[in-house]
């Protein structure tokens, strides 16, 4: 056991495993096949993304410097309408939340609106926080020095409104508290974004991510809007040199191009998404232009025996009917994910 508690929560942190999308290799070394042979519908991100900008040579030889760092957050700042706030670029959003408890003193209770991402309750309970997973604000109380909303929230949907958001902010700010608004998906449905109110709520903390969108989850690069004195204390935590200059190169480019042409794409293939699951006459509870979650009897053996066919979705262990899936990136693979599932939930099959 050690005295360091930075080391004592990093070891804590290490010992405790969030299951995600993804995973892929993991799945095909249970159910074999390459990765030409499975759909991957596990994960909220754009399956269409656009062409990857070039990565100027300087940008892999140097270390990131702050011309790099400049242009990127320039490029947050317009994209996400923070007026004089320039947006702290972190390697994924997943960064920063690693960072959160560390702005709380010890032991300060936090909520969370649940259900939702786990990974905001396991940083805070390994940083020695008492966490309480709310499902509605109304159950907040004056203990709560810090609130996590995702929103829109992965994986249910739900959308609070920006007004509510804003009125919870001045409420917490009152009692030296902070509002953590995670917007990850955000980028597909902005008219609720609450990015652009940070100058006026020195409080507020709102995270958004460039993964999701734009459909570059490998690139790493999310951003954290807040005042500057929580940016500080931030970037001390993550220290230098964070975030790739390639990173933030590919990042500045693709917030300067046409997020409202991604937008449309993204819409066609959610229509194309809601005519698969119609067709497999399943019951859809919410989602984002991203990602659709559905109520299927038996969800996890849904799930093996989508995997099975080589299509892989995600279920949550906490709640067996649910099932999660993402966009595909054609027509032609709406029709084998909707056959799949149909296949999937036919009498007989495992889900019967």
């Amino acid at each position: 056991m050690t005295d360091d508690p930075h080391l004592t929560r990093r070891l804590a942190l290490s010992s405790q495993t969030i299951v995600h999308g993804g995973g892929l290799t993991a799945a095909m070394r249970h159910y074999g096949g390459t990765h030409a042979d499975w759909l991957d519908v596990s994960t909220g991100l754009n399956p269409c993304p656009p062409e990857l900008p070039a990565i100027p040579r300087d940008a892999w030889l140097r270390l990131p410097d702050e011309s790099a760092d400049i242009e990127a957050r320039h490029a947050a700042r317009d994209l996400y309408g923070t007026r004089t706030i320039l947006p702290l670029p972190v390697a994924g959003t997943q960064a920063a939340i690693q960072c959160l408890p560390g702005i709380l003193p010890l032991g300060a209770r936090a909520a969370i609106l649940s259900p939702t991402y786990g990974e905001y309750r396991r940083v805070f309970e390994a940083g020695g926080h008492p966490i309480d997973l709310v499902e509605d604000l109304d159950a907040l109380g004056p203990a709560h020095r810090l609130v996590v909303v995702v929103n829109p929230n992965n994986p249910t949907g739900r959308l609070v409104r920006r007004d509510v958001l804003l009125g919870l902010a001045e409420k917490l700010a009152a009692s030296d508290g902070y509002l953590v608004v995670d917007e990850a998906f955000a980028d597909v449905a902005p008219d609720e974004s609450v990015a652009d109110a940070v100058e006026d709520h020195s409080r507020l903390i709102v995270l958004r991510s460039l993964g999701k969108v734009f459909g570059f989850a490998g690139v790493r690069l999310g951003f954290v809007v807040a005042a500057k004195p929580i940016q500080a204390r931030l970037q001390a935590m993550l220290g230098p040199w964070s975030v790739s200059g390639p990173a933030l190169a590919v990042g500045a480019a693709l917030m300067r191009g046409d997020l409202d042409t991604i937008r449309a794409t993204i819409a066609r293939r959610a229509q194309g998404l809601d005519m698969a699951l119609s067709a497999a006459k399943v019951t859809v509870l919410g989602g984002t232009p991203l990602f659709r979650l559905v109520d299927v009897a038996h969800a996890r053996l849904v799930h093996e025996r989508m995997a099975q066919a080589h299509i892989l979705t995600r279920f949550f262990d906490a709640h067996p009917t649910w099932l999660r899936l993402g966009l595909t990136p054609s027509a032609q693979a709406d029709l084998r994910l909707s056959t799949a599932l149909c296949d999937a939930l036919a009498p007989g099959g495992w889900a019967s």
